[in-house]
């Protein structure tokens, strides 16, 4: 009798359950990876895609959380970001490296995203790249730029040629990259657009449109 009873109070309770309203409210952790205008600080997924977020202050605006988010997703395909380097481990890496080598890594201050690393005459040096109203530059310089790697373009074209080759993990780029680098020098990537090849190939020269 026991064993009947429960065995119809199970039924009863999953009767109900049936009954119930669908709640069609996305679940946790998909409604994390949805950006909010109005928090500025990080979803959980992107934060763990930035530099040791735990160490840095909340975003100011939402436009500076897109700006860091998609420097990050570029810097990873650049193959010279080496995530958390120490100082030490980045000047010995630039250390039997040709003069103007240089190398992205994160910052270890914590008003800073990232830092530049590079090759001088007196030895290996750093520079941190300051983040302000959405703009990126090198401390003690009064150049500013949208976009990290037009700061980067910008001091490896510029009369005193201070940044050279960058320090990539993979010393043989892939042909394709190579070949992106090489078309993107040639028209500009203002002008991708305009270049006659099919949309799959414009996709993939828009996707890392730097001389670098």
């Amino acid at each position: 009798m026991v064993a009947h009873s429960n065995v119809a109070d199970n039924a009863a309770a999953d009767s109900r359950a049936r009954d119930q309203p669908q709640n069609h409210e996305a679940p946790q952790r998909h409604r994390e990876a949805i950006p909010d205008p109005q928090n500025h600080e990080a979803p959980r997924r992107h934060r763990e895609a930035l530099p040791d977020q735990n160490r840095f202050p909340i975003f100011q605006s939402y436009q500076d959380f897109r700006t860091i988010t998609e420097t990050t997703a570029l810097l990873e395909r650049s193959g010279f970001y080496w995530g958390p380097l120490s100082v030490e481990e980045a000047h010995a890496k630039l250390k039997a490296e040709p003069l103007g080598t240089f190398l992205i890594r994160d910052s270890s201050q914590k008003n800073h995203f990232f830092t530049l690393s590079l090759k001088m005459q007196s030895g290996a040096t750093s520079v941190r790249i300051n983040f302000k109203s959405s703009r990126f530059s090198l401390v003690g310089s009064k150049e500013s730029f949208d976009c990290l790697f037009k700061l980067l373009e910008y001091y490896t074209s510029c009369p005193k040629k201070s940044l050279g080759k960058p320090l990539r993990k993979e010393k043989l780029q892939p042909l394709q990259d190579l070949c992106r680098k090489r078309i993107i020098q040639t028209f500009g990537r203002e002008n991708v657009d305009s270049i006659p090849v099919n949309a799959v190939l414009k996709d993939f020269l828009s996707s890392f449109p730097f001389r670098i």
